[in-house]
């Protein structure tokens, strides 16, 4: 019998919002497409981690138990050229092993997920490490007449065998053209020229290549979470979430390549939860433009990273978001001054009072109304300013609504946490180096770069101590 939660989403495919359910009944199964580990996340990859987070809290808030799985790509993600693998690149281009790097990227994500107060899934299973999953899922597919060898050696999705496909996306298969970047160009070995690789042949390639039945090679990138989604969430996936880019092609092919194998015949996912772009100071980030904005920019800039965790609820998830450094700052500005004012934790003999319980209850739920976080928060800035109700009850509210937030608004002001990126920490022991190689020059430079971001340091004669700037 299936749970039913009371939190309705926008779904992607059916363009409408719908109850999440728990189709197992005893829990919410939901998957999450994770980051590939060959560079950080940025700042637009953590808004949509922030969605599962913002999924969990919620159900749990209910005492609804959820099971959570988050991939981590470290093979397989092409190029936009399909001439090599990312992290393949990255390795090329730092002369690393490529593994190293993939380790490297993926302890950050997690680093960065902490500080953000994002919860963390049950299980992060890695694409290098599940290559049998995917065989056994193009097994099925192949058993089913899907899937062909073309004579380039890759193992294609006869996409035209598909109905349905383009319901997710609203792209029909039929104007697809030739050329389109996201592998749909015509060399000859395709059957239709929409069809995408699940496996590829390693020709040269010497590294992260497996044996198989189709030949030594790599997986394809969309084959990936088809096979790891229904393995580890058990045949069905209740919620599937993902940035607004991933929904074509990579959920379109997803989609079709999982709803062949499950014992239903019906929709392998219930509902498709996608986020919005976000911008910064009215741009799109990119390399190109040199505005790609990670966590620990925000934190060298002296801010709390939870004040871009309070940016992120301000914006409705499902809108494009224009991010800047003035907003970071107001939101930094305002967490502090609710910790400041409501972290005396109340009177633990007194329980909180029918408004504060009903007003709990209200700001629940709009996150159960397709995740209405604005509207949450314009409730409690409306609360701040209200003089008729007593301090007491605000702090009650804030009490309460710290699970369902995650914005640390019991933290004390002055128990401030440190929170130093690796970027600060390495410059931090390379100062402390120079100092003992009597470096000066170079000593003064790195005090320069720390006093940049936020950092006083102070040299004693126990040795160098450091704080960030109030």
């Amino acid at each position: 019998m299936e749970i039913s939660t009371g939190l309705h989403i926008y779904d992607t495919l059916t363009r409408k919002n719908l109850e999440i359910l728990g189709s197992d009944g005893s829990q919410v199964r939901i998957y999450c497409c994770g980051p590939t580990v060959y560079r950080d996340a940025h700042i637009g990859n953590l808004r949509t981690f922030l969605l599962v987070d913002l999924v969990i809290r919620t159900l749990r808030f209910k005492n609804i138990a959820t099971l959570t799985v988050q991939n981590i790509t470290d093979v397989g993600h092409m190029s936009e050229d399909f001439e090599e693998d990312k992290i393949l690149q990255e390795a090329l281009r730092t002369n690393r092993d490529p593994f190293a790097i993939a380790r490297e990227f993926e302890e950050k994500f997690h680093h960065d997920l902490a500080l953000l107060n994002i919860s963390k899934s049950d299980i992060y299973p890695r694409a290098s490490e599940s290559i049998d999953l995917m065989h056994q899922h193009m097994k099925k597919l192949e058993d089913l007449g899907l899937i062909y060898q073309g004579a380039d050696g890759n193992v294609y999705f006869s996409s035209e065998k598909f109905p349905s496909y383009g319901h997710l996306s609203g792209n029909k298969l039929q104007d697809l053209k030739p050329g389109h970047r996201y592998e749909f160009q015509e060399d000859g070995a395709k059957n239709f020229h929409a069809d995408w690789a699940l496996w590829k042949p390693a020709g040269a390639r010497k590294d992260m290549v497996w044996d198989s039945s189709w030949g030594v090679g790599f997986p394809g990138w969309h084959i990936e979470c088809s096979a790891m989604s229904l393995h580890f969430l058990e045949g069905h996936i209740d919620l599937h979430i993902g940035g607004i880019d991933l929904r074509f092609p990579h959920h379109e092919n997803e989609r079709a390549q999982s709803n062949p194998v499950i014992d239903d015949g019906g929709e392998a996912v219930s509902a498709w939860l996608h986020g919005e772009h976000l911008l910064f100071e009215g741009r799109k980030m990119s390399k190109s433009a040199g505005n790609v904005i990670l966590l620990k920019d925000v934190i060298e800039a002296g801010f709390d990273p939870l004040a871009l965790r309070f940016c992120f609820l301000e914006n409705r998830y499902r809108s494009q978001m224009d991010l800047s450094w003035a907003s970071i700052k107001a939101a930094d500005k305002v967490l502090r001054r609710w910790r400041d004012k409501y972290s005396e934790r109340q009177d633990l003999d007194q329980g909180p009072s029918e408004f504060s319980l009903q007003f709990i209850e209200d700001c629940h739920r709009d996150f159960m109304e397709d995740l209405d976080t604005p509207r949450a928060l314009l409730k409690l800035r409306a609360l701040e300013k209200d003089l008729t109700i007593s301090d007491l009850d605000k702090r009650s509210i804030f009490q309460g609504l710290e699970p369902l937030f995650g914005l640390d608004f019991q933290r004390e002001v002055s128990a401030t946490v440190e929170l130093f990126s690796s970027y600060e920490l390495d410059l931090i022991e390379l100062r402390k180096k120079a100092r003992a190689e009597k470096d000066f020059q170079e000593s003064d430079r790195l005090r320069e770069l720390l006093n940049q971001a936020g950092i006083e340091v102070r040299d004693l004669p126990t040795g160098q101590e450091w704080s960030r700037k109030k």
